[in-house]
């Protein structure tokens, strides 16, 4: 079916047998899937990695990522697995797994992480994983009204929905 032709060519893509266009072309696709999302912390444990088949989902300030592309790096057993299924900012600015830093919190970091967490958040996440919404912590004040500081990311195929 398609998933198996679209396997092959990420395949052939990541083993450099395509030009850099067409790998450009692959990547920026929108996903054919739902639009853009809230999502509470519930509802993202739920794409944790564990379920086969499942979709697996990885937010970084308070961006959900579809990281499933990357599933030998965040599925179920994978060294990062312990990211995905929630917000882990301040895991990825210290480059670490430890549960005390898998949350959205990012009081008290150096300079340092804070630009390492910006060039990981824009090379890595914003450059391979498309966005497919947000947390809800990101879009809502603590009463549960808008954030208006909110700011959509600038992802080619991104397209944030009316409802925000």
């Amino acid at each position: 079916g398609m998933a198996g032709g679209a396997a092959r060519v990420l395949l052939a893509a990541l083993l450099g047998a395509l030009p850099a266009a067409a790998e450009r072309e692959l990547r920026f696709r929108p996903p054919a899937e739902a639009p853009v999302r809230l999502f509470t912390e519930p509802e993202l444990a739920r794409y944790d990695g564990q379920q086969e088949g499942q979709p697996i989902y990885l937010a970084v300030k308070g961006v959900v990522f579809d990281v499933t592309s990357g599933k030998e790096f965040y599925g179920k057993g994978a060294p990062y697995n312990a990211l995905v299924g929630k917000d882990s900012t301040r895991g990825v600015a210290k480059m670490s797994l430890d549960p005390a830093d898998l949350t959205h919190d990012i009081t008290g970091l150096t300079e340092e992480e804070l630009k390492s967490l910006d060039d990981i958040f824009n090379n890595v996440y914003k450059a391979k994983y498309p966005i497919v919404g947000y947390t809800s912590r990101r879009i809502l004040n603590e009463d549960g009204s808008p954030n208006l500081d909110f700011k959509p990311e600038d992802q080619p195929h991104f397209n944030i929905k009316d409802e925000f």
